[in-house]
């Protein structure tokens, strides 16, 4: 069992930009190689701007090469609670924005003939209890009124029809979602930047940023860049300006991939070929790929993503595919690897400037498709179009206890499993 990620360890090498051929000035300079600020490079690059993209480590290195794998459509959490905090028109419109972000990702893909194995699958979202099967059909009415005539509410046999399992007693199936490779997607989308004639530069984090008149310094260990505009697209990085960290709770995320299967066999435990994500507290998602593998990920752990929990975490991770897929052959674990999800109180994500610098990041577990959209955004309003961010206006509250919080995640994990077993009792 390799203790890395299965989309980095299989995609295909990138080649940055040269330390030499770091300019001196720019019109805007991207902090962070996610897919974000590289779908923010391209972008700025189409508009015609100078562009710097300056990554810590690799590219997609961090939460963009170490997801699940999945480019779902939906909000995060339900959308009727959505539409009890924010009103129907906000919570319409914020889900509007996560259909066209799938959208642009399949743009991107198809205008950049990146070969990532995209696919509309679909996403089914199951639940196991009557309180989830009550949610699910609050959310199903109030999506086909309001949002999306395509979901569809499933139940009984019908499940069945889409998982070899006894598990679940409802469904929702989203039929806009896809799911893709996302090594080859990041790199793909890198080597683009490039071809459009951005710089890239891996190994070189931003040191400091100072404003100036008509712009910003931005110091690296390799030399200062002058740039008109700064995007920050650093997700859960603990670099960097402390009123982005204050207000992002690195949560981490675990996942195991398993070795190939037959392609007969895979079909007949997940008949329905679709993203799969469950509703319990401590929950799961999982999806098939292209090599006939099954990506199983979830909140093993609630703690940052390292050595001792990503093992421990596979362990846990292995014992919930075989409960929640009964039908499973006695697979091995072929990748165990954990990341971190870029949290933020409200799981709703966040755009905009904070002192004259751009932002875009907060998406709390559906980042993929969200990230490509959100960097392609900020990229036009660098450029001085008005209107392009959905997401502005939105207020950013602190995390409470910042600074304690993380100390606390192993007590949170607690509750909520002491939750699921409580609920699990429930006649």
């Amino acid at each position: 069992m390799k203790l890395t990620s299965y989309w980095l360890e299989t995609a295909p090498s990138f080649t940055a930009s040269p330390i030499a051929a770091l300019p001196g000035s720019v019109d805007a300079v991207v902090v962070g190689g996610g897919f974000s600020g590289l779908s923010a490079a391209l972008r700025l690059r189409q508009l015609g701007a100078s562009v710097v993209l300056l990554e810590r480590e690799r590219v997609v290195g961090e939460a963009s090469g170490r997801n699940g794998g999945h480019v779902n459509n939906g909000l995060a959490g339900s959308f009727s609670f959505a539409c009890k905090n924010l009103g129907v028109d906000k919570a319409t419109s914020l889900y509007r924005v996560f259909n066209a972000a799938v959208d642009a990702v399949e743009t991107v893909v198809r205008d950049n003939a990146i070969d990532c194995d995209f696919e509309r699958c679909g996403k089914l979202k199951v639940g196991n209890l009557q309180v989830h099967r009550a949610a699910l059909l609050s959310d199903y009415e109030k999506l086909q009124k309001e949002a999306d005539p395509d979901v569809k509410f499933i139940d009984g046999q019908q499940i069945r029809s889409e998982l070899a399992s006894d598990l679940f007693n409802s469904g929702l199936i989203y039929p806009q979602s896809a799911r893709m490779h996302m090594g080859r997607f990041g790199v793909g989308l890198a080597q683009s930047v490039m071809k459009a004639g951005g710089l890239i530069f891996e190994n070189t984090p931003m040191t400091g940023i100072k404003s100036g008149k008509g712009g910003f310094e931005v110091s690296t260990p390799h030399g200062r860049i002058f740039a008109k505009n700064v995007l920050m697209a650093t997700g859960t990085s603990r670099h960097g300006p402390s009123w982005f960290r204050q207000r992002i709770m690195p949560v981490g995320s675990f996942i195991v991939a398993t070795e190939p299967m037959d392609a007969t066999t895979l079909e007949q435990v997940m008949p329905g070929g679709r993203n799969v994500v469950t509703m319990q507290n401590i929950h799961n998602y999982f999806r098939a790929t292209a090599d006939n593998r099954l990506i199983f990920g979830g909140r093993a752990s609630f703690s940052r993503s390292r050595t001792t929990t990503d093992i421990a975490s596979g362990h846990m991770l292995l014992a919930a595919m075989r409960r929640t897929l009964p039908a499973l052959p006695d697979v091995k674990i072929d990748y165990c690897w954990g990341g971190d999800v870029d949290m933020t109180v409200d799981r709703l994500p966040r755009a905009g400037q904070w002192n004259g610098v751009y932002y875009t990041m907060g998406y709390s577990g559906h980042g993929t498709q969200m990230s490509v959209y959100m960097g392609q955004r900020m990229a036009e309003a660098m450029s001085g179009m008005s209107g392009t961010n959905p997401l502005a206006g939105r207020s950013w509250p602190k995390i409470p206890f910042y600074g304690l919080a993380s100390h606390f995640l192993p007590v949170v994990g607690a509750y909520y499993r002491a939750k699921d077993y409580v609920q699990n009792l429930e006649p």
